[in-house]
Parts: C-alpha cells; sequence; structure tokens
C-alpha cells in the first residue's frame, strides 16, 4: 500500500495570506502546505482519501490523481470537508455517489453545509454521496481493514484511521490510554504538530509529539497539520530527533 501526503498544512495553510516570515516567504515548495489530506492507494490500486478540504481540486491536479473510491472523514471542520462539492467530475465521470466514512456527528454537518447534494431530486450538476456512519471498531472496505482511532481536538471527537502498520492522525490534542493501545510499536506513525512552542487548546505542539514517540516507538514518525511556526523545513527537519521527520506535500510513503 501508499500514502501520499496531499496537503501538509494547518487551516490557513502555509503561506498564510498577508505574512512575510521566513517560512511563508520561503521559495522551498517543502515550506508550501496546502491544507492536510491524503491518499492512501490499496494494493488492488483502489483509492481511499482522508478529508477533503478546500484544497482538494488543486491536490488533485498536481498529484495526477484522478479517481477516489471512497473518503474517509476525521471531522468536520470546514479544512477537511469544504471540498467535497469539488468532487463532481469525479462521480459525473463514474456515474457514482461516492461512499463518505465517518461519525454520525460528521454526516449531520455534511448533510447540513450541502443539502443539494443530498435532495430527493438534485438539480444537474449537483453531486451526490452515500453517508457511511461508523464507530470506533474496525471495518472493511475495499479488501482492506481500517481501525479508527478516536483522539480529541479541543472539545470534541475526532477520527484518526490505521492501516495494517500504519496510522494516521490530525487534529488532535489528546488521545487516551486505550487509544494508545492501538499505536504502539508502528511502523509509521502521522500526528499533527501545529507549532514548535506555546501549548495549543486543541492541538499538539512539538514537544508533545516528542513525548508520544518516545512512548509510542513507531519505528518512524512524520508531523503533519503543520503552521508557520514551526519553522522552515531544512533546518527544523534536520533538527529532529532521529525517527521524526517532517512530512511534506508529495511526500510518499509505502507501507
Amino acid at each position: 500500500m501508499k500514502l501520499k501526503f496531499l496537503g501538509t498544512g494547518t487551516s490557513q495553510g502555509v503561506p498564510v495570506i498577508g505574512c512575510t516570515c521566513e517560512v511563508c516567504t520561503s521559495e522551498n515548495p517543502k515550506d508550501k502546505r496546502l491544507r492536510s489530506s491524503v491518499m492512501v492507494t490499496t494494493e488492488e490500486n483502489r483509492k481511499i482519501l482522508i478529508d477533503c478540504g478546500p484544497d482538494f481540486r488543486q491536490q488533485m491536479l498536481t498529484n495526477h490523481e484522478h479517481t477516489v473510491d471512497i473518503a474517509l472523514i476525521t471531522h468536520e471542520h470546514n479544512d477537511h470537508v469544504i471540498g467535497l462539492d469539488d468532487m463532481r467530475p469525479l462521480i459525473f465521470k463514474s456515474g457514482k455517489d461516492v461512499p463518505l466514512y465517518c461519525y454520525s456527528r460528521v454526516a449531520h454537518e455534511i448533510k447540513n453545509r450541502f443539502p443539494y447534494a443530498f435532495a430527493d431530486v438534485r438539480y444537474p450538476g449537483a453531486p451526490a454521496f452515500e453517508l457511511h456512519e461508523i464507530e470506533n471498531k474496525p471495518f472493511h472496505v475495499l479488501d482492506t481493514e481500517i481501525t479508527p482511532i478516536e483522539v480529541i481536538h479541543f472539545k470534541i471527537s475526532v477520527f484518526g484511521y490505521k492501516f495494517k502498520n500504519l496510522a494516521y492522525i490530525t487534529d488532535a490534542g489528546f488521545i487516551s490510554d486505550t487509544e494508545k493501545e492501538k499505536l504502539k510499536n508502528l511502523d509509521v506513525l502521522i500526528l499533527n504538530c501545529i507549532r514548535k512552542f506555546d501549548p495549543h487548546p486543541a492541538h499538539f505542539i512539538l514537544p508533545d509529539v516528542i513525548k508520544l514517540f518516545e512512548e509510542l516507538k513507531p519505528k518512524k514518525l512524520f508531523l503533519t497539520h503543520i503552521s508557520h511556526h514551526l519553522g522552515v523545513h531544512d533546518i527544523e527537519d534536520k533538527q529532529l530527533p532521529s525517527g521524526i521527520h517532517l512530512a511534506y506535500d508529495g511526500l510518499e510513503l509505502n507501507f
């Protein structure tokens, strides 16, 4: 299987509009971060998208991706769902509704934000989705076992997702001991890390991530959902402890 980072930035992306800091003015492509999303390709070449934010169209075109078989949604914040309307060309081409897997709470929010996609009589050109409400237990789809990981993002529950011995978690500020058991001794763990210093009420910062790396002991840990406050890629990546890496848009992992 493969995982490609379509975006590794926070809700504002990097560069931030109007910001002239060292990161936002960097010419290094690794410092250009679209909103966080990944594409998982199964062994049968089926495509599993995790989150569909405002940069979805650009991400698909840049990475020469042409299909989405299913989408897993972590939570309902706009930087993770507002790009769903841009799935229309894929839906028109396949002639099929795109299956979305998410919390019941998230499904309700998606219906509220895209009511035209769920109307009894849809106007021509509207997207169409097939909502699947999931719980915190493993499920099988596309011949792939997917294990949800429940984490806390400020005051709401968010799902991360585990495939084989890789787990992807974004928008987390707390992980319970029960859920940590699912994350121990992985080959690859992907965690959000919004900045180096200054505790955040809803996201991990670098000291939190280093502590989790030492506790969970993955072979490799990649940071995502990165803001311009973390620093420029080429400097910060070299200063991280061995085994921890900054992810960047377009990075592909085999697992």
